[in-house]
């Protein structure tokens, strides 16, 4: 049973990170010039793929590293939970900033 579940988390993985490379694709193909809070939202979007893009290298990176290599097994993993980390804050602070250019316009 755990071993389903390793491979269905890594399946989400390389999924995911296929969708992050689409995901920047179609925010860096979008150039328009935008007011200041469209920006700040876009480049939070933009963070938060390219965090999640470094967290997908990582965590399949340190699948295909051999156990005898400890010390960049011990970096991948600090790697994949910054990264995890940073992701979560760009995705927290979207809706955030939002609120607070909707507060500050009334």
């Amino acid at each position: 049973m755990l071993t389903v579940n390793l491979f269905c988390h890594d399946f989400v993985v390389a999924v995911s990170f296929v969708a992050c490379i689409v995901g920047l694709l179609l925010l860096w193909g979008n150039q328009q010039k935008q007011d200041e809070a469209q920006e700040t939202e876009q480049i939070l979007l933009r963070m938060s793929f390219s965090y999640w893009l470094v967290y997908c290298v990582a965590f399949g990176i340190e699948k295909l590293v051999l156990p005898s290599y400890e010390g960049l097994a011990m970096t991948l993993k600090i790697t994949t939970a910054l990264s995890y980390f940073l992701t979560f804050s760009c995705i927290l602070s979207l809706p955030l900033h939002k609120f607070a250019v909707h507060h500050v316009e009334e």
